[in-house]
């Protein structure tokens, strides 16, 4: 791995710090600063020249601070004759910015994936993108990781005998019902309409939930209001236990607070994609570790390697 050259913006330096441990090398060291204008500046202080660059960065809140980052990172390792530069992106926010479901609406998905090429970016490294049709949207190879495989890792300790696996939405249920073969479980999705980003309606539950174990599980948790929705569903079902579930915590504006208080919520878990403030942290919450998928990726990258086969055979506890 000596040619290799792995850098973090601010967004996540821990993740970056986790994945470099696994892969037995230096998390090289980067200059941010700022202009008195208030415009950033970046500067990689390590050699890249003909070096397999990674640049880690998460889109999180600050979202265009780090975007802006990101792409000045990109030009410095493209001006520094980088002979490859992998974008490194557990979470690309802008994902959901993948319709056009309103007249004269702007395509962010599609827009950034562009901003990111121009800046330099020859490959993409991302977990769990909203809508598969976000893949898409660049127009250099995507290695696109999932997190069922430590999800389901997790959730085999208990007994799943009597388990069924709920997704908030019909668009989720694909990657619901993947989750749900992994652990042996049924599956089941809620008929969901949404009126604005944090308004929605969950009118009823499709499946076997009466008396059974329920994971909810959706690919992120931002303000929560869907799967509040989709417990008061659940609820007139009667399931015996629920536990919630997610690849990106965002947990913005409480959510995580709010969902820690529904009594019948036994354990709220998502991985560290994003970072999880402590002092937002509840004893329900569980936040499981993405860093050695991501090592392996950007080992398999760095050599040529099938990413794919990362999902050949689920970990074990």
């Amino acid at each position: 791995m000596r040619d290799i050259a792995v850098f973090s913006g601010s967004a996540h330096p821990e993740l970056a710090e986790e994945v470099c441990a696994h892969l037995g090398v230096p998390l090289s060291p980067v200059r941010v600063s700022r202009f008195a204008n208030d415009c950033l500046e970046v500067q990689l202080r390590a050699n890249c020249r003909e070096r397999d660059v990674f640049l880690v960065q998460p889109l999180i809140r600050p979202v265009q601070e780090h975007l802006v980052e990101l792409l000045l990172m990109c030009d410095a390792a493209r001006g520094a004759s980088a002979g490859r530069i992998t974008v490194v992106m557990p979470h690309y926010s802008y994902a959901r910015s993948d319709k056009k479901d309103a007249p004269r609406i702007s395509l962010g998905g599609r827009l950034v994936a562009d901003l990111l090429v121009t800046a330099g970016a020859s490959r993409v490294l991302t977990m769990t993108l909203h809508a598969p049709q976000v893949h898409g949207f660049f127009s250099v190879p995507v290695d696109h990781l999932h997190a069922l495989r430590e999800l389901a890792a997790h959730f085999r300790r208990y007994d799943l005998t009597r388990t069924t696996v709920v997704s908030p939405d019909l668009g989720n249920a694909k990657e619901a019902a993947a989750f749900a073969r992994l652990i042996g479980a049924r599956v089941a999705a809620g008929a969901k309409q949404r009126y604005a980003d944090d308004r929605v309606t969950i009118t009823s539950v499709i499946g076997d939930v009466a008396g059974r174990d329920v994971i909810v599980l959706d690919d992120e948790i931002a303000k929560g209001s869907t799967v509040l929705e989709l417990l008061d569903r659940l609820r007139e079902a009667g399931p015996r236990s629920i536990r919630v579930a997610c690849t990106h915590g965002l947990f913005a504006a409480g959510a995580l607070k709010r969902l820690g208080e529904q009594p019948d919520v036994l354990e709220i878990v998502c991985t560290n994609t994003v970072p999880v403030p402590a002092g937002h942290h509840t004893d329900k919450l569980r936040v499981l570790s993405v860093a050695p998928a991501f090592a392996e990726a950007v080992r398999r990258i760095h050599n040529g390697e099938s990413v794919s086969a990362l999902f050949d055979a689920p970990p074990t506890v």
